[in-house]
């Protein structure tokens, strides 16, 4: 019963901490062509969402180490060893991709549509971390 819930809130948080950057990728589009008061509320639902996704995150990584703790799983499993070494990258990566971007994005002078191309590199490039993440913990596989 109590792994069913931990497994069952562990997935909540995965679909809450990738859900929004799959919203990012419309947004993104609308920012390019947004006039100044559209780009400032479009740039608080990045921040808003990139909230959430930490917060999720947190809630995320708090029950996976639950998971292994009272599942059958050990700490030397190569699926969660590469789980948990993409999770290190794509925590460096976030604090670096989206935030200061955002910040540079609303000082005056700046290229927006050379911060805008990053953001969205950025999106994609963190959307494919996760998924892969996610791929790791849905197939388990065997690599050593």
């Amino acid at each position: 019963m109590w792994y069913s819930l931990l497994l069952y809130i562990h997935i909540l948080s995965v679909i809450m901490s990738i859900g929004p950057f799959f919203v990012f990728i419309p947004v993104i589009k609308k920012l390019r062509s947004a006039e100044v008061l559209e780009q400032h509320a479009y740039l608080n639902t990045f921040r808003s969402a990139i909230r959430l996704a930490k917060h999720a995150g947190h809630l995320l990584v708090i029950t996976g180490i639950l998971l292994v703790i009272v599942g059958s799983w050990t700490w030397s499993t190569s699926w969660i060893i590469m789980t948990i070494a993409i999770l290190v990258g794509s925590l460096l990566f976030l604090a670096r991709a989206f935030s200061p971007k955002i910040r540079k994005f609303e000082e005056p002078g700046q290229d927006k549509e050379r911060i805008i191309r990053l953001l969205n590199r950025a999106v994609y490039i963190y959307l494919a971390l996760l998924l892969i993440m996610l791929a790791f913990m849905v197939m388990k596989p065997t690599l050593w």
